[in-house]
């Protein structure tokens, strides 16, 4: 660049001017992404969009980054804070973009390309980390077990929604697959030989359900029968089930789900069967905002005519493997408005405002916003050592650090 900015305030006005430059490239990368839907670990056309983009900009950047084919990582700057700008690409089955992830791939990349220009400058490092398969597939669990985070200083995303939140009202999941298993008989000659191991699935269905009554009302229980009988004359040897436990928080989560699988296990005993189960490789964490990094965002965000709610007002509930990111570093996940407010994400609807006009206000104001956080977390000289402050005084991170596989 001719001149390169040191006020932040000036560094921030060049940011947005440099994002507006890119508006072409980043809406260009938003619909293509839309486009072909990809489901995780199987975003070859995302992956190869979005680094060859990041390339043509002279960022290094390493295709399928720690051992994951469709994650990436790109780098500029050589000294000062590393904060990590990430993106995920991954759809849904059968109804696409209705995540709304190409809007947070193309904000990820315009943010990241527009600060690697003022990195050097401004003594900051940026990295712009692609994150695959976040609806189920654990993504970034399987990169910060691979040591993706580490020396990273915060890390931010935005996520679109119907509404402009400060953050999700995350719930922190973990699922399991349960295999029952008795002994096969005659159900009409010699029912007494028999042990049913559909029985033993609906009395343990029967105990959650009951269960459910004296949980709190921020939790969430859901299972559905996988494996049953085939036939009626013959007492059922094998059944499966599989259940979803959520909870606001990791310590919560865990003990719901020794209450969850107490009621599954009486329904086995009961029944005389025996019971397996197997849990996800990937459990996803509740997200835990960094407050001082989220008041920068919103201040920045409010700058380009956002307006950020409490999640009080607005909620959105979902779980994500962000919730992991943020046990590891500073952290924030806020939701920015591409729809109206009474279109829910995962909807077929959702996915068409995706590749709208206000999905596209979201692509480069959500850069913006991000871009101009960096900003602040490069150039302040209170506004890191509050985000470390308050990251270390976090319930579990010390302790979730040293038990992380």
């Amino acid at each position: 660049m001719e001149s390169e900015p040191k006020d932040p305030r000036e560094a921030k006005k060049v940011i947005c001017e440099l994002i507006d430059d890119l508006e072409e490239e980043l809406l260009h990368v938003s619909h293509a992404i839309h486009e072909n839907p990809e489901l995780g670990y199987e975003e070859f056309q995302a992956h190869e969009i979005l680094t060859s983009s990041l390339i043509s900009h002279g960022l290094k950047t390493e295709k399928s980054a720690y051992g994951i084919e469709t994650a990436f990582e790109a780098k500029a700057g050589s000294s000062g804070p590393v904060i990590a700008v990430l993106c995920e690409y991954d759809a849904l089955p059968e109804i696409g973009h209705a995540c709304g992830h190409n809007v947070i791939a193309a904000a990820g990349l315009g943010a990241g390309l527009a600060l690697s220009q003022l990195a050097e400058s401004l003594n900051g490092q940026v990295r712009v980390i692609g994150t695959p398969a976040e609806e189920g597939g654990g993504g970034k669990v399987r990169m910060i077990r691979k040591g993706a985070f580490e020396g990273v200083d915060a890390a931010l995303m935005i996520h679109p929604a119907g509404s402009e939140v400060e953050r999700i009202t995350s719930l922190a999941i973990e699922q399991m697959k349960i295999s029952y298993t008795g002994r096969a008989a005659h159900a009409a000659a010699a029912p007494e030989k028999g042990l049913n191991a559909l029985d033993a699935a609906v009395l343990g269905y029967m105990n959650v359900a009951t269960l459910r009554q004296h949980i709190a009302p921020d939790e969430r229980i859901h299972g559905i029968f996988t494996d049953g009988p085939v036939k009626a004359n013959i007492v059922p040897q094998h059944a499966g089930a599989d259940w979803y436990v959520r909870s606001p928080t990791r310590a919560g989560l865990e003990s719901l789900k020794s209450r969850v699988i107490a009621c599954l296990e009486a329904g086995a005993k009961a029944a005389g069967c025996d019971m397996e189960i197997s849990f996800s490789e990937f459990p996803y964490d509740d997200v835990v905002d960094n407050r001082a990094l989220l008041n920068a965002y919103i201040s920045n965000a409010q700058e380009i005519g956002r307006d950020p709610r409490p999640e009080t007002e607005t909620a959105i509930v979902g779980s994500t493997d962000m919730g992991n990111v943020s046990y590891e570093v500073p952290a924030i996940h806020p939701m920015i408005k591409i729809a109206p407010e009474e279109i829910a994400i995962h909807t077929p609807t959702f996915a068409e405002y995706a590749r709208g006009p206000m999905g596209d206000k979201g692509v480069i104001d959500g850069a913006k916003a991000l871009a101009m956080t960096v900003v602040d977390c490069w150039t302040s000289p209170t506004i890191l050592p509050e985000v470390c402050e308050e990251f270390e005084e976090l319930e579990g991170v010390r302790a979730r650090r040293t038990n992380t596989p």
